[in-house]
């Protein structure tokens, strides 16, 4: 064809032997069909652009966003997501006040009473969300009738009383007993509320009372024979406490999931009082 050509790159073919000019003008190509379009141009071997007709809706587009979606949920890619998307799912946040449910179910007094003195820890947990009215009411009362005979100057009129003025004598320490046990629990947990705790109000008043009670045993056997001003009664009167602070601090603590700390602090106002009142008898 080369030879039809002159040095100008002129045809000088006749117009019969001369290729048909398109109708659109010179060397012009054909309307692109009704679902092609010139703007873009898909690349070949992936390098420039050779003017390809790409269809409505880039299906290259879709190809390559759910390539890129793959690989940013494979390892060692920042995983994908909207604005308003969690990208965590629903998972489980913590919150103080929002404490898991009980471990066990309800203890036995017997089981109850043990786990306070040996097993506090999984004890309290267990029983956060469970009443001990039962235990804490009838432990508290006989710790109140004996409690009187730990105090020199009250077992010496108890002693000395007739049985018909004793005996309502007694009966009304133990009920005293039982009143300043639910009013120093009740402030107990009134404290541990205000400082962020999550905990019901009647497993610590229970459990308080209990720890109260337990705790001050010791030093109530040998008060009874030694007397509450007795030197080592005093001195175990100083060990129990501290450990009914142990106990104390404990139980909020597991009771209203709080730090040790603040635990502590909310159980401050009943220490000093059984401190005062009860453990040494003689402030």
């Amino acid at each position: 064809m080369a030879g039809f050509r002159n040095g100008r790159g002129r045809d000088n073919r006749p117009p019969q032997q001369q290729p048909q000019q398109a109708p659109y003008g010179y060397n012009a190509a054909p309307p692109p069909h009704p679902q092609q379009q010139w703007g873009r141009q898909a690349p070949q071997g992936g390098g420039g652009y050779e003017g390809e007709p790409e269809y409505f809706g880039d299906p290259y587009g879709a190809q390559q966003q759910q390539q890129q979606h793959h690989a940013a949920n494979t390892p060692g890619h920042t995983q994908m997501f909207s604005v308003n998307e969690d990208p965590y799912g629903a998972g489980g946040t913590y919150q103080a006040g929002n404490a898991p449910a009980p471990t066990g179910p309800r203890l036995p007094w017997k089981a109850l009473l043990s786990g306070i003195v040996l097993r506090p820890a999984p004890t309290f947990l267990q029983m956060r969300d469970h009443a001990v009215w039962g235990p804490a009411l009838t432990v508290t009362f006989l710790y109140g009738l004996l409690a009187i005979f730990g105090f020199d100057k009250a077992r010496d009129e108890a002693i000395n009383a007739t049985l018909s003025t004793a005996i309502p004598y007694v009966l009304m320490t133990g009920v005293g007993f039982v009143v300043a046990g639910l009013i120093l629990g009740a402030v107990t947990h009134t404290l541990a509320r205000q400082l962020g705790g999550d905990g019901t109000w009647q497993p610590t008043v229970g459990l308080s009372m209990l720890i109260m009670s337990i705790t001050d045993a010791p030093r109530l056997v040998f008060a009874l024979f030694l007397g509450g001003e007795n030197g080592l009664v005093q001195v175990i009167g100083w060990v129990t406490w501290l450990a009914a602070g142990a106990l104390f601090t404990t139980m909020v603590s597991r009771s209203h999931d709080l730090p040790w700390p603040k635990a502590l602090g909310a159980s401050a106002i009943q220490l000093v009082a059984l401190l005062s009142l009860i453990k040494l008898g003689t402030l």
